[in-house]
């Protein structure tokens, strides 16, 4: 053997990365988790930073939040995770709303409130959410939009803590976090309740992963159930929301954090899980099967109807159902998709279904991003759904009257009344509304409820869970609906100008340092293109597997809304490795677009890299 053989492999050169100055973090609501201090990016200089665009109504940003928990413990003497509150609805620009949200999905890092999306707009973010990683001299080194990008992050941190422990431009220690301090009291962010067979009331103590019963006064606890630390044991639950009463007296639980339905029996305390891995569902993998072999995405809320659990997926944009006596589960409706479309189950869009109640004819839905109602009812053989009030991902607001033209912000409950009508819980209206079918018509029952998420009847009261507010709170059904001023909103994102003919869509995916494209199978990315109203695109709407579209733009109108959903699967770049680990990157987008004479041409959408 020669010495050429015998001499080491050289190490690989570090991949060249493009130097571009990272903007500083401004937000006109100020810092939170710092201990009262203000932040600026040369306070972060020596840390690999990630800035984690997000706003609380997001069911996907809620998932990046629990994706990197472990990045966030792992690195902590090298890594600063900045959140930035970039709001979608009107209520998530209130100061104190965005205090609670980074208490109730517990947040451990600095978040800057940036209400007019200042920051958003220094960085062209175009979707929630987005990461950008700035390596420790202050320069943007990688954007990711959308959900499943841990593992890349976790290894560029990696390549950036060799890189610049070399340079001498690393600084270790502890970050600039500082923990509020705990707040006492029975509840902490209640999410869902129910009436139990005894006159009791269970509900969902969320953001302490607990559920408590209280006496029928709505403020006497009974017990605790749950150790209530985040967990997936016998004792434990992770952001446990819906709660449902089956025909045994158990009650079945969505276990959202957990990916997971629990069962709880209230005769001997024991809680058992019936549906869920324990990992999230990603596109790929199974949509019926044995329940405990299935992943779920995020269940938010349960309801026993025609036989069957209906699960609102929230994650994934779908309702599914569990059937407790065959031990399956299986989607009942959408594509994932998210949106609203109506028509056969199958071929519904929803956008994060948060809230159930079932009469005898209707599954009654609180669809929170697109700020409507929305019922399930049978259909010849099969089921449709369709629309009561909503029309929209960006229509928003508090405007009684006809369904038609009525306006909610981002419900999350919904109740089934003894007349017919129903009853929502107007989230981000802080508002208990009421829609009749036989009339058509939307009033408003109550005003000042802080972010009521469910309600339940109790005789001819109503008690409802105002979550914000950390309570039960009791009303009598009003005969007569409050008058409200009427206020209709659009989202704040301002809309991207493009030129009318033809536009050239391109989804920028790098995959991550080691890995390569998944083709052993086909092909490994997937691009949907739809919009709103669909007369905007004359050509290149529909699925197709390349991650670029030539769409052609309708000259008769001036603007709407593109609907781009795009997914790449990237695996360990290994030849030896017989069965390499795979990662799937995917993310949705709804991008206003605005018809002009000069507008661009191209329109770049970043799911992991940096747009050359």
């Amino acid at each position: 053997m020669n010495d050429a053989a015998q001499a080491p492999t050289p190490a690989p050169a570090p991949r060249k990365r493009a130097r571009v100055r990272a903007p500083e973090l401004i937000g006109k609501g100020g810092w939170l988790n710092t201990g009262g201090k203000e932040l600026a990016l040369a306070d972060l200089r020596g840390k690999c930073v990630v800035v984690d665009f997000w706003t609380f109504c997001c069911v996907n940003c809620l998932h990046v939040l629990d994706e990197l928990r472990e990045l966030e413990e792992k690195h902590r003497d090298t890594v600063v995770i900045v959140g930035v509150h970039s709001p979608k609805f009107v209520h998530e620009a209130e100061h104190a709303a965005v205090v609670d949200a980074v208490e109730r999905y517990g947040v451990h890092h600095p978040v800057l409130d940036d209400p007019e999306l200042a920051t958003w707009k220094q960085y062209a973010v175009r979707a929630w959410p987005t990461l950008v990683v700035i390596d420790p001299e202050g320069y943007v080194v990688a954007q990711h939009a959308g959900e499943g990008h841990a593992h890349a992050i976790a290894k560029l941190v990696e390549e950036l803590e060799a890189e610049h422990e070399a340079k001498g431009t690393l600084r270790r220690g502890d970050g600039p976090y500082v923990a509020p301090e705990p707040v006492a009291g029975d509840l902490r962010f209640p999410g869902k309740a129910l009436v139990l067979p005894s006159g009791n009331l269970l509900v969902s103590d969320t953001t302490r992963h607990q559920l408590v019963e209280l006496a029928p006064d709505g403020e006497s606890v009974v017990r605790r159930i749950g150790g209530g630390e985040r967990g997936f044991g016998p004792d434990a639950f992770s952001e446990p929301q819906g709660l449902a009463l089956l025909p045994d007296g158990s009650v079945v639980i969505a276990d959202t954090v957990n990916h997971a339905l629990r069962r709880f029996d209230p005769a001997t305390g024991a809680v058992e899980t019936v549906a869920g891995t324990g990992r999230q569902w990603w596109q790929g993998s199974p949509t019926s099967g044995p329940a405990l072999d299935v992943d779920l995405s995020s269940p938010w809320d349960v309801a026993w109807w025609q036989g069957r659990v209906w699960i609102a997926m929230a994650g994934v944009h779908q309702l599914w159902t569990w059937d407790p006596e065959g031990g399956t589960v299986a989607v009942a409706a959408g594509t994932t998709n998210e949106g609203l479309h109506d028509g056969p189950a199958a071929e519904a869009w929803f956008a994060q279904p948060s809230g159930l109640a079932a009469t005898e004819e209707r599954l009654w839905i609180a669809d929170s991003e697109t700020s409507a109602l929305r019922y399930v009812e049978r259909e010849g053989d099969g089921y449709a759904i369709r629309t009561a009030v909503g029309s929209g991902l960006f229509d928003f607001g508090h405007r009684d009257g006809d369904a038609a033209q009525a306006l909610l912000q981002h419900p999350l409950g919904v109740t089934a009344l003894p007349d017919g009508s129903v009853a929502v819980c107007d989230t981000y209206n802080h508002a208990l509304r009421r829609y009749d079918p036989a009339t058509g018509q939307v009033t408003t029952l109550a005003t000042d409820l802080r972010e009521p998420s469910d309600a339940v009847l109790v005789g001819d009261d109503i008690v409802v869970v105002e979550s914000a507010r950390h309570r039960l709170t009791r009303l009598r059904l009003p005969e007569e609906a409050v008058r409200v001023d009427a206020v209709a909103h659009r989202t704040q994102r301002a809309a991207t100008e493009v030129a009318p003919g033809t536009l050239r869509l391109d989804i920028v995916f790098q995959a991550p340092s080691g890995q390569k494209l998944d083709t052993r199978y086909g092909p490994s990315t997937r691009l949907l293109v739809s919009s709103t109203p669909p007369e905007l695109l004359t050509a290149g709407d529909g699925p197709g597997t390349d991650l670029f579209r030539e769409l052609a733009l309708n000259p008769d109108l001036t603007g709407g809304v593109l609907h781009v959903s795009a997914m790449a699967a990237s695996c360990d770049d290994d030849p030896e490795n017989e069965y390499p680990a795979c990662h799937v990157h995917q993310q949705d987008w709804g991008v206003p677009v605005l018809v002009t004479a000069d507008g661009a041409t191209r329109l770049p959408l970043v799911l992991a890299g940096l747009d050359a």
